[in-house]
């Protein structure tokens, strides 16, 4: 665990001092020229035939302004990307690009496929930033949490519900969910992370037990985690500094995808002009290129963001608290029992255990039985002795679960023992976004 000595939450006006040192070169001129040109390209499609209910949506959406924070902004251009992956693909191409019954048609099929690979390049490159990043946060954070099956409990329910999060989206798919379905889930579960986190934060509602649990986090982590995505808590900062060139990337890559969509409802009827492709050529090269040097850029300033301090710049590292342990006598010939009442399934039961030196014969017999709300007994952990030991495990009923320390069998000597046990229901979630 990570020293937060003499550190307080990074605020708004050091974030400012450090952004100093990033400047983002601005934009390519052509990335708010050719945006221009691909929407009144769009909209002069809509003179031939008026829009689809479905239409009218996309062509409201690109005339809406993007997202305020930065990570929505990622994943509406990731949601946007993969729509013109979509659209570029040669089977949901139009009937007459699919024969290709032109050199003219040939060329063009040529073009998409050419699009359809950068497109692809850049969506992966956004993947791997958002996957890199949350990873690094998560890494970071857990720094200053205790070193101990607490931190190890916060891990294994994190990979759990990021497993769970996945499986809904695989589900949402296999039924026939469209792009912009998988989008609203993973926004939604994207929030649901953020509002996790500040309860943490604050240690509100079910969050109370979790932070009984984790005795020993440092108050000025909890005070980090609660503020850092306030509307004008120091992400702003990071808002007002590069939100603007994002904003005009995402307006951007809505308008190519506005003008693909129209064209393939049209193209049967309407003959696509030359200067229309060299302009959507055109378009797409300066996106995908600027949107890459963006997540460069931006992936710099995130690794090297004061508010994601290192163990080397946190200083050394802190003894661990053991407030939070008990020590009890456990007489000759009899047990010591703690019973823990769980209430929800894939809730998680742990315990750190050690006996104290200088008695002879040190160990100890210790295991755990289960009691389900009918009245039927399991043995979860078979009996055995031991000097300490550290475990855990995800409950699978509920009921009243027993962790039994047995010194029956000492005739003369009395154990002294340390130990820590707790129950923490399915809810914890330590990773957040970066914004």
């Amino acid at each position: 665990m990570v020293s937060t000595e003499g550190l307080v939450p990074i605020t708004r006006a050091f974030l400012a001092s450090y952004y100093d040192k990033y400047p983002f070169p601005p934009l390519s001129i052509d990335v708010s020229r050719l945006s221009d040109r691909i929407y009144v390209m769009a909209t002069d499609l809509l003179k031939d035939s008026p829009p689809t209910q479905g239409e009218s949506l996309l062509v409201e959406e690109a005339e809406r302004e993007p997202p305020h924070k930065v990570d929505e902004n990622m994943w509406k251009n990731r949601e946007q990307i993969e729509e013109i992956l979509f659209l570029l693909e040669v089977s949901n191409w139009p009937r007459a690009l699919q024969q290709e019954s032109t050199a003219e048609d040939a060329e063009l099929a040529s073009v998409l496929e050419r699009l359809r690979e950068k497109f692809d390049s850049t969506l992966k490159t956004l993947e791997h930033f958002q996957a890199r990043n949350s990873e690094f946060v998560f890494n970071t954070v857990m720094t200053y949490m205790p070193q101990d099956f607490r931190g190890s409990i916060i891990r294994q329910q994190r990979e759990r519900s990021e497993r769970n999060k996945q499986a809904e989206v695989d589900a949402l798919i296999s039924s026939g969910g469209s792009i912009r379905d998988k989008y609203a889930l993973l926004w939604k579960q994207q929030m649901e992370r953020r509002r996790q986190l500040a309860e943490l934060g604050s240690a509100t509602g079910v969050y109370k037990t979790l932070m009984k649990y984790l005795v020993g986090v440092p108050e000025v982590l909890m005070d980090f985690i609660r503020q850092i995505n306030d509307d004008q808590g120091p992400m702003e900062e990071q808002r007002q500094r590069y939100g603007p060139p994002l904003y005009c990337l995402t307006r951007m890559v809505h308008n190519i995808r506005l003008f693909l969509s129209l064209l393939w409802t049209r193209l049967e009827t309407r003959k696509l002009q030359k200067n229309q492709i060299s302009i959507l050529e055109e378009a797409a090269d300066v996106y995908t290129s600027e949107f890459e040097r963006f997540i460069t850029f931006i992936r710099e300033v995130f690794t090297n963001s004061p508010f994601f301090i290192t163990a080397e710049d946190a200083g050394t590292l802190a003894t661990r608290k053991d407030d939070d342990y008990k020590e009890i006598n456990i007489p000759a010939g009899e047990t010591h029992e703690v019973s823990l009442t769980v209430e929800s399934i894939n809730s998680y039961i742990a315990w750190d255990f050690s006996l104290v030196q200088g008695r002879m014969s040190l160990d100890i017999g210790f295991s755990v039985e289960c009691t389900d709300l009918s009245g039927n007994k399991t043995l979860i952990l078979p009996y055995r002795r031991y000097e300490a030991d550290q475990g855990n495990f995800c409950t699978c009923v509920s009921g009243n679960y027993k962790l039994i320390w047995d010194n029956s069998y000492s005739s003369f000597f009395k154990k002294v023992m340390r130990y820590k046990v707790d129950c923490i229901p399915p809810v914890a979630e330590s990773a957040r976004a970066a914004d």
